[in-house]
């Protein structure tokens, strides 16, 4: 055999090379296509190199399954083409057509089937295998030319495709994550004003947060739950939560920052800060004009998480199944919070206490369902308090702000 056409592709070596040395057309800083001949019945050497010779790098591999190997070689990049000679010996086009398609890195390099004599259908076995095209051995150079010419076109705009499909994939998972970005630094500024003016420290948004999303996992395969906690929905509550107390922001100080306990009609208006917040979200929603998914988390939860599981609690009165999940969640998580955590006006309760305190409560104030989780993670919540605590300093500087006399 004679030299190649062409130098060899610089991470892969030669079986054997093809036809004579020609001038190559393109420029040396942009390689030919490289075409993978897979077996080469002698009297096809003189009829591939006019057809190819001057617009690819052939490359040829006697042993199919051995070149196969090679182009698949972490060290080699993989050939532009395969063109799989069904005349040459040992050449079992069928079984490699299945062999290419069943491979995840070949199975997107077209492969042309150089026909032979015996391919009196027109190769239509080896085009329903997966061949990119079937060539008849009596056809000239110049149509096999336009043939593989035509099916490299089509792979470069192919492989373009799946660039510029990934390159905006990732420019919107870059957006996206923006977006969402922008959205929690606002909610938890908005969040954080709203605390501001009560009893609560910041840390009790990011304790919330969490226990929410700790009891939406744990409840994600519940036969009640699974198809309302997705992982996305789980995500959304998460973020959404912080926003529960917004409507405090809307509660004179006089009745917020009361230090005893407030009386009925203290409390009738305390009562309003569920109705307060879910107007100021939905009042933002219409502002918007769209329909966001983690607003609507957050008026669902600021709305109705002091409604209670025997319809006793507020604005509402909503019972059972009626409350939405996300108010249920965040009740406990609520309430747990309050119970365990010091404020400004009353010492922290033991763990333990608040743990007894909601397993008396279940069926009354909580979703059995979502106390039995509760239970089942009682260490989770435990871990999610210790990390977020309140510190010495966040308490001083609390009551410093409400004006309150430290002892």
């Amino acid at each position: 055999m004679s030299a190649s056409p062409f130098p060899p592709h610089p991470d892969e070596k030669p079986d054997k090379t093809l036809g004579e040395p020609r001038a190559a057309a393109s420029s040396p800083l942009v390689p030919l296509p490289l075409a993978l001949v897979l077996g080469l019945a002698p009297d096809a050497d003189a009829w591939l190199h006019a057809a190819l010779g001057d617009c690819c790098r052939l490359q040829r591999a006697d042993e199919a399954e051995a070149g196969l190997a090679r182009a698949l070689a972490p060290d080699a990049a993989p050939p532009d083409l395969l063109l799989l000679d069904a005349a040459a010996p040992g050449i079992d086009a069928p079984s490699l057509c299945r062999r290419v398609q069943t491979d995840e890195t070949l199975r997107d390099i077209p492969c042309i089937v150089l026909g032979s004599v015996a391919d009196d259908d027109g190769g239509v076995l080896v085009l329903q295998l997966g061949a990119a095209d079937h060539v008849a051995r009596s056809c000239s150079a110049a149509v096999l030319r336009a043939r593989v010419l035509a099916q490299l076109r089509r792979q470069q705009a192919s492989q373009q495709a799946r660039s510029d499909t990934e390159r905006l994939r990732d420019e919107l998972a870059r957006r996206t994550a923006q977006l969402t970005a922008i959205q929690d630094v606002t909610t938890l500024v908005m969040a954080s004003m709203a605390e501001t003016r009560g009893a609560e420290t910041s840390n009790h948004i990011r304790r919330t947060q969490y226990y929410v999303k700790a009891l939406g996992w744990r409840l994600c395969t519940h036969p009640r739950f699974a198809a309302e906690l997705t992982s996305s929905r789980i995500e959304l509550l998460f973020r959404s939560t912080a926003l529960h107390d917004i409507g405090k922001a809307g509660i004179p100080d006089r009745i917020l920052l009361k230090p005893g306990k407030l009386s009925p009609e203290e409390f009738e208006i305390m009562k309003t800060h569920t109705t307060l917040g879910f107007e100021a979200i939905a009042n933002a929603k219409r502002a918007l004009g769209v329909d966001v998914d983690y607003l609507n988390f957050a008026s669902e939860i600021a709305y109705s998480h002091h409604e209670k599981w025997d319809g006793s609690g507020y604005p509402l009165g909503l019972a059972g199944d009626a409350i939405p999940l996300s108010g249920r969640l965040m009740a406990l998580a609520d309430v747990y919070d309050a119970l365990i955590s010091r404020r400004v006006h009353k010492e922290a309760m033991p763990h333990e206490q608040a743990i007894a305190i909601i397993r008396q409560t279940s069926g009354r104030h909580f979703d059995p369902d979502v106390v039995d989780a509760f239970l089942a993670i009682e260490d989770h919540f435990k871990a999610i308090a210790i990390a977020y605590a309140d510190t010495h300093d966040d308490l001083r500087k609390k009551m410093d702000y409400l004006g309150i006399a430290q002892v």
